[in-house]
């Protein structure tokens, strides 16, 4: 018993050991680097950052600013006046000991004075395409974790590796994807909507060349009304964990319960619906009587294609003119009346 007892106190030493020997290694890598300072860096930017970035420069944001000034090419002054400038924030990354660095991480070699001509080394982090996504996410992720982007590990944008700075611009003022609500006459230039149309041609054309669309043009919504680009555990990056339950947001008069249940309106509005865009009323996938037909076309009815508004023939069918089915059947997403059993009431 007593040998069992030692091994076992041996085992939990060694244990202990082996986990704390590598952070008092880091700990001890120099007279100038003391505990305190390893926790006040960014966790991310140590774990991630390239092993040839060094250390940080002295001088905080002016050294910084003795070049990168008004005179840039791309806004640089104007974060200043975004919350990622608010000095007396200390979740402001400039609010911080390493200012700039705090984001493009530790940039010594950078910052050097060089000679004349002599070529000078890039930030460690650089936002753009010469920088893996990854790297340029976690260091956003180290403080916009939370709330909306909880799920943007293994998000469709994540996987395509879409990068922060792809959509957002930090340095500017007003920053673009965030702008909502705008002005009709620059809804295609400014705002939130041309950031997504960069990429999603078949949903701007949709939305702006199509007679039935939802109220983008009009600046009484967003895409971030009906999506969540950072992640969502619904399909399609959806704010909510259903279509139906998306569109129930504001269609709330659809949700029901109703006595008299249509089914695919309870399984899924884009039976009917296509959401960007249609060339029918009401956004319908096509019009009616031919919607409709697509499912009920023996009951209560002659089982009898119905035509068109453009039918040349000699009997055009009433089921077709103005709404089609809908004359009769006005209540199509569910009725509350008693004699409502067809939704004619």
């Amino acid at each position: 018993m007593r040998s069992l007892a030692a091994s076992v106190a041996i085992a939990l030493c060694l244990a202990v050991w082996a986990v704390t020997g590598d952070v008092v290694a880091d700990e001890v890598v120099g007279d100038e680097i003391v505990a305190d300072e390893i926790v006040e860096r960014d966790r991310v930017i140590l774990s991630s950052a390239p092993e040839s970035a060094g250390e940080y420069a002295t001088g905080g944001m002016d050294a910084c600013l003795k070049c990168h000034d008004e005179t840039e090419k791309h806004p640089i002054l104007s974060i200043l006046a975004t919350p990622h400038g608010v000095m007396a924030d200390e979740r402001a990354p400039l609010s911080r000991e390493h200012a700039c660095q705090t984001c493009h991480g530790a940039s010594a070699e950078h910052m050097k004075e060089r000679d004349e001509g002599e070529p000078r080394p890039p930030v460690s982090i650089r936002f753009g395409p010469d920088t893996p996504s990854d790297l340029q996410n976690q260091v956003c992720l180290t403080c916009h974790e939370g709330n909306s982007r909880m799920n943007w590990t293994g998000s469709p944008h994540d996987l395509q590796n879409v990068t922060c700075a792809s959509c957002h611009t930090v340095h500017s003022k007003e920053d673009p994807v965030l702008v909502k609500n705008i002005d009709p006459m620059v809804f295609l230039r400014e705002g939130q909507a041309q950031v997504c149309f960069t990429c999603h041609q078949q949903q701007r054309a949709q939305i702006q060349q199509r007679v039935s669309s939802h109220p983008l043009r009009e600046g009484k919504m967003e895409c971030s009304s009906c999506h969540n680009p950072h992640g969502s555990v619904g399909p399609e990056l959806l704010v909510k964990s259903t279509l139906n339950e998306t569109c129930y947001q504001c269609h709330a008069e659809k949700r029901g319960p109703f006595l008299w249940e249509h089914a695919p309106v309870r399984e899924d509005c884009s039976v009917c619906h296509t959401p960007h865009g249609s060339n029918h009323p009401a956004l319908l996938k096509t019009r009616v009587p031919q919607l409709c037909q697509q499912c009920h076309m023996a009951a209560f009815h002659p089982s009898t294609a119905y035509p068109g508004p453009d039918f040349a023939g000699p009997a055009l069918d009433y089921h077709s003119l103005d709404k089609g089915c809908l004359n009769c059947h006005s209540e199509v997403h569910g009725s509350n009346h008693p004699s409502g059993v067809r939704w004619t009431r």
